[in-house]
Formats: C-alpha cells, sequence, structure tokens
C-alpha cells in the first residue's frame, strides 16, 4: 500500500511540475499577447491621429506635435522608449532626440511586421547599435507594427517595454492560477492514499481467501492420501503378509522339490511386502513426531538395503516439524531415485543444523546422468525432483542436483530449520 501511495504521489508530483510548467509558458504567451495588442492600440488610437506626412521631412512642428501626444499618451510604465521608422532605416522620431534622423539597418523580423501589416514582438538586443540609449535600461521587449500618415506612407512604429512588466503579468495570471490548480491535484493526493488503503485490504483479503483455498487444498489431498493408504494397509498389505506367513509354513512342512517352491515364493511376496511398504510410506509418510525423522528415513531405506546397497544415515538434528517433513520428502526421493535408476553401491545420507538453516546432503555412487537426461526424464513424466524444487522455494530454501555420468549424483537442500 504505501508503494503504491508513494507512487501515486509521485506520479501526481510529475503531472504538477510538467503541467505548472505548461501552465506558466502559457501565461507568459498571454502576457505577450497582450503586450502586442495594447501596443497596437496605442499605435493606432494615440500615436496615428498625430501623424503627418511633414513628420518624414524632419518639420520641427510636426515633429513637436508627435512628441507631445507620445510624452503624455504612451510614455508611462511599461513603456520606455519610442521610435518611429521610415522602411529604409532612418528614425524621423524617437523621445530619445538624439536619433532622430539617424541610420540603422531594419531586421527582417522589423521589415515583414511592416509589409505585412502584422504586430510583432521580440528582447531587444542590446548589442544592436540603435539600442544603445536603451542599454541601462534592463532587460526589455521590443513590439512593433506598421503606422500610416494622412496619405497612406507606411512607417514602422516600435515600442520598448520593460520585459519584468510582461513577466510580472505572466506571474501574476499564474497564480491567480495556481490555487485551483493545486487544489485540484490536492484532492487527487488525497484520493490517492484511501484508494490505496482499499486496494491493499482488498488484495490481502484475496490473498487470504487463496490461502485457505490452498490449506483446504492441502488438508483434502492429505485426507484422500490417508484414506488410500489406511485401505492398503488394511487390505492388500495385509493380505501380501498372511501369504508370505502361509508359504513360510508350507515351505517348511513340504518335502523337496515343493519346499524350494514355496519358499521362493514366499520370498517374493516378502519383497512384495517391503515394496508396498515403501509405497505407503510414499503415499503417506509416517508421522514424523511421532516415530521420528531418522525412523522413516531408515523405512525409505529398507528397500535399497535388501537389496545389498550400504546406505549410511547420519540425520540426527533438531528441526521444526515443516522442516522435517520437506526433509524427509527430498531424502525419500534422493533414495527412491538411487535405487530404481542409478543402480548405485552406496548411499550417504548427512543432516546438519544450524544458523537456523538445515542443510541436508544425499550422495550416491550410482550411474549418474546429464543435464539431457534428466530433462528427458520430466518430459516422460519423472517430476519428482522439480516438485521437490517447488516446495524448496515455496519454503525459502534451494534444492541443487549436481552429477555426471559414472560420477553418482549430489542432491542437496538448504531451507530454514523452523
Amino acid at each position: 500500500m504505501a508503494l503504491f501511495a508513494a507512487l501515486g504521489l509521485a506520479a501526481i508530483a510529475i503531472v504538477g511540475v510538467g503541467a505548472g510548467l505548461a501552465l506558466r509558458r502559457t501565461t507568459t504567451r498571454e502576457a505577450l499577447r497582450t503586450a502586442r495588442q495594447v501596443t497596437r492600440i496605442t499605435a493606432l488610437s494615440a500615436v496615428e491621429p498625430d501623424l503627418s506626412d511633414a513628420l518624414v521631412d524632419d518639420a520641427p512642428a510636426a515633429l513637436a506635435r508627435l512628441d507631445r501626444a507620445v510624452r503624455t499618451r504612451v510614455l508611462r510604465s511599461p513603456v520606455v522608449r519610442v521610435k518611429l521608422w521610415t522602411l529604409g532605416g532612418r528614425i524621423v522620431y524617437s523621445d530619445a532626440t538624439a536619433l532622430i534622423g539617424r541610420r540603422f539597418s531594419l531586421s527582417e523580423d522589423e521589415l515583414h511586421a511592416a509589409r505585412t501589416g502584422q504586430v510583432a514582438a521580440d528582447v531587444s538586443d542590446a548589442s544592436r547599435p540603435e539600442n544603445t540609449f536603451e542599454r541601462g535600461l534592463g532587460k526589455l521587449l521590443e513590439v512593433y507594427l506598421p503606422v500610416r500618415t494622412p496619405n497612406g506612407r507606411r512607417l514602422l512604429y516600435e515600442e520598448y517595454l520593460r520585459y519584468s512588466a510582461v513577466a510580472g503579468s505572466s506571474r501574476r495570471q499564474w497564480l491567480a492560477l495556481l490555487p485551483g490548480f493545486g487544489g485540484a491535484l490536492l484532492v487527487l493526493a488525497l484520493a490517492t492514499v484511501p484508494l490505496a488503503w482499499a486496494l491493499a485490504r482488498r488484495l490481502k483479503r484475496r490473498e487470504a481467501e487463496r490461502e485457505a483455498l490452498l490449506v483446504r487444498l492441502v488438508e483434502s489431498s492429505d485426507r484422500e492420501r490417508r484414506r488410500l493408504a489406511h485401505s492398503l494397509h488394511t487390505g492388500p498389505v495385509q493380505a501380501v503378509a498372511g501369504l508370505a506367513w502361509r508359504l513360510d509354513a508350507a515351505a517348511r512342512q513340504a518335502g523337496p522339490p515343493l519346499a524350494g517352491t514355496l519358499a521362493e515364493g514366499a520370498s517374493d511376496a516378502r519383497e512384495t511386502l517391503r515394496e508396498m511398504r515403501s509405497l505407503l510410506v510414499a503415499l503417506h509418510p509416517p508421522n514424523l513426531r511421532r516415530v521420528g525423522l531418522e525412523a522413516a528415513l531408515s523405512d525409505s531405506a529398507a528397500p535399497l538395503r535388501s537389496d545389498g546397497v550400504d546406505v549410511d544415515l547420519d540425520v540426527a538434528a533438531d528441526i521444526g516439524a515443516d522442516a522435517q517433513a520437506l526433509v524427509y520428502r527430498v531424502a525419500d526421493e534422493a533414495l527412491r531415485n538411487a535405487h530404481q535408476h542409478a543402480r548405485a553401491h552406496r548411499v550417504e545420507v548427512r543432516l546438519r543444523d544450524g544458523d537456523r538453516r538445515v542443510r541436508l546432503s544425499v550422495r550416491d555412487d550410482g550411474a549418474g546422468f546429464t543435464a539431457d537426461d534428466l530433462a528427458a526424464r520430466r518430459s516422460e513424466g519423472h517430476r519428482g525432483l522439480a516438485l521437490l524444487e517447488d516446495l524448496a522455494a515455496d519454503a525459502g530454501g534451494r534444492l541443487t542436483i549436481d552429477s555426471a555420468p559414472g560420477q553418482g549424483t549430489l542432491v542437496e537442500l538448504d531451507a530454514p530449520s523452523r
């Protein structure tokens, strides 16, 4: 839940920063658009009515009339400078009188605005020679557009505005929008936490239901395996045990050659009985708490010993019931594989515990196998070791298998001891 909430808040923060920057750019563009509109209104309503064609010819009266209009109607914050150009680059008027009559090269943007009638704006370049008198005024914004004299002669009107005023207007707009935008983000952030809490509770509920279902499934499977084991024990196992006893008794009473045949039948019956008891142990392991791990594994090793395999068990360790069950299953599977597939002559089973970990090793001197052999066996349906690997992983442990042709097999389990 904490991770979900943290990721949600981080996403909201990223969206907020991105949207804030976009909002700031939008308000800046809006402030520039407002500056262009104000300059256009000023040029057309406060300057153009006082223009005359004599102004282009430097007539003093025309200059004085325009100068009065500019100083009374235009030169107020944020406007700090006014220039009026011919399209040839001569300044016919400026409130900085030293510029009147001087010629400079108009930029392509200025000429384009004069020809198309557009209102253009750009940050003033203080390094240009016509901007000598503006260099001490800080960062300025140039806004220019064409105006006409009474006879239709086109001139370029240019205003210089303090950029801080434009930026301040943008900032005021941004701050005006910020409470609503920030409030929406805050509400979204606050809604994320209870949503995360609800999702976490729902997930926890589903996990509890899943665990309960798994427990019921395991218990049901265990009950069924116990029922089958009981049926096998009370039925076929008892019948084969009785058959072995009767054949053995009949062999002692009969004469040759029937006695030998009966004795051989009794031996086969006893071998079948051992196999059936091993099947009983695999189908439903004994109560490890009651009989102990060593006794249970001795039963698993009995078929190997009866075939002459030397089985060395050293499994004395104080471990929990879950660890005992996992150790038993791994050792039992390894012993059965050594007996049925490896043709081993000796098997060593070692169990050690310490640092809250249990370590089991089952080593045989059998034929061994390759990784391809193991994959082929699993493809044929022999998935005992694969299932044990999953069981070990679920318990927080690890099962490893090391084998090579002619070098035997080593099965090792490392798992929690409780």
